[in-house]
């Protein structure tokens, strides 16, 4: 069983300077501040500019597990360890894969930068799958939830950064 996440965030630049702004260590640790992690870690490697090389980001964060319902606590312990990494193989085209180290999930797919008229959509497309019986389902709709929660605070720091 799998759980597929659609999401689009709309910002009013070109997707250069979103591209930028996506490959921006700040902007990403200005995120996971936001977002309220316990502690994060954020790298950038490759030119953000110049994708000729590609940019790969890496980020590794801990959230608290307060909150989740006490089945899933149970499976995570106090904290939740994530590693999300990113490669960029084009200015507009992105291959994502996150994981919880020492659990039986994760989360795949693609972002994809599309500009029309001077505004730039930044289509997430992931699938998420955990591999524990009889609770599969309910795990993966939790992270969806987690998911869509945190690209949400993406969008209202990344529209942000980008009027300054």
């Amino acid at each position: 069983m799998a759980k597929q996440i659609t999401h689009d965030l709309t910002y009013d630049a070109p997707a250069s300077a979103v591209y930028a702004m996506l490959t921006d260590a700040s902007f990403r640790e200005e995120v996971a501040d936001r977002s309220g992690v316990l502690r994060h870690d954020v790298t950038v490697e490759g030119d953000g500019g110049d994708v000729t090389s590609g940019a790969r980001v890496r980020i590794q964060q801990w959230q608290t597990a307060a909150g989740i319902p006490s089945f899933a606590k149970k499976l995570v312990g106090d904290e939740i360890e994530i590693i999300q990494e990113e490669t960029w193989t084009s200015p507009t085209a992105c291959d994502v894969h996150v994981t919880i180290p020492g659990k039986p999930g994760e989360m795949s797919g693609t972002v994809r930068l599309v500009e029309e008229g001077g505004r730039t959509t930044e289509h997430v497309e992931l699938t998420i799958t955990v591999r524990i019986p009889l609770v599969a389902g309910k795990i993966e709709s939790l992270v969806a939830d987690m998911l869509l929660k945190s690209l949400r605070v993406e969008n209202t720091v990344g529209r942000e950064y980008l009027a300054r």
